[in-house]
């Protein structure tokens, strides 16, 4: 099984204004998941409250990376690998997802990533076997395998409302 782990569990202090990013651009999220490979979606909550099932991070202040261990630690023994997208990524195109999920399936690793332009972004798959090696600055310091996306739209960060 492969999971995702959308994490929206940030302060939205960047954003600058009510109500938080988190709440304008998750049903994106959601239904880019939705039309993805994964089997299972797991929202990390934490600042806000979502209006999403979403499992609550009560140490999400200690970076991403706390949030995302808590969205791992949420998932069943059955799940092999979880791809991690944030709730601020309104542009997350599902073959994004399922380019990262068939390269992980083809060719394994610990952690594969979507690449635009050669530039890292999301969605990012972690095999279980790094779960446990999640810093709190998130995931972006483990090395990852780079899938071309260059043909497709980047996800997306929204920090700031223009």
């Amino acid at each position: 099984m492969i999971a995702a782990v959308v994490l929206a569990a940030g302060a939205s202090s960047r954003y600058g204004t009510e109500p938080p990013k988190q709440l304008v651009h998750l049903e994106a999220v959601l239904t880019a998941l939705d039309a993805s490979l994964v089997d299972e979606i797991v929202v990390v909550s934490g600042a806000h409250a979502l209006p999403v099932k979403s499992v609550q991070c009560a140490v999400w202040e200690l970076g991403p990376g706390a949030s995302l261990r808590c969205g791992l630690a949420a998932l069943g023994d059955d799940v092999e690998a979880a791809v991690v997208v944030l709730a601020d990524g309104p542009d997350l195109d599902p073959r994004a997802i399922d380019r990262v999920v068939a390269d992980w399936r083809a060719n394994g690793g610990d952690v594969v990533a979507a690449a635009y332009g050669g530039v890292r972004l999301h969605p990012v798959l972690l095999a279980r076997s790094v779960w446990g090696s999640v810093p709190d600055e998130g995931a972006k310091s483990l090395p990852a395998r780079l899938v071309a996306c260059d043909d497709l739209t980047p996800p997306g960060d929204v920090d700031e409302l223009f």
